[in-house]
């Protein structure tokens, strides 16, 4: 079962704590849950995709900052679900990427973290659509 949290402005992680955002393939993170990654969390400038300290980075807009087709997006989010299966001691507190600067909705996101592992936690806004995962 999926923990969720309901902070909108996260600034501060425990130690085993990876804050995981909506990032554009060329790194730079200038507004949104980027610009807290970058000045709270580790995130790099110019380093649009994967792990940097206590920050993840998946693309949801592409190198000119133009929004990215779901199916790019879903490639992105599985390989960070590969990443986050292989560490399982650190918690990913996963932001809702791609629902604010991006312009996709939690129910076009949400749903492609449906095989997350338990060292996800979720915004409360996406358990709707994760939910089904606690009958299984």
């Amino acid at each position: 079962m999926f923990e969720y949290y309901d902070k909108e402005n996260i600034t501060s992680l425990l130690e085993n704590e990876v804050f995981v955002f909506g990032s554009n393939e060329a790194g730079r993170h200038g507004a949104g849950a980027a610009k807290i990654a970058l000045r709270y969390f580790g995130a790099q400038y110019g380093v649009g995709v994967g792990r940097y300290k206590q920050s993840y980075a998946i693309p949801t807009k592409d190198r000119y900052i133009e929004t990215l087709g779901i199916g790019k997006i879903s490639n992105y989010i599985d390989e960070f679900l590969h990443y986050a299966r292989s560490n399982p001691d650190v918690i990913f507190i996963i932001t809702k990427i791609g629902c604010g600067l991006a312009g996709y909705s939690n129910s076009e996101i949400a749903p492609l973290f449906k095989y997350a592992t338990d060292n996800c936690k979720f915004h409360i806004d996406w358990k709707e659509y994760l939910e089904w995962r606690e009958f299984c």
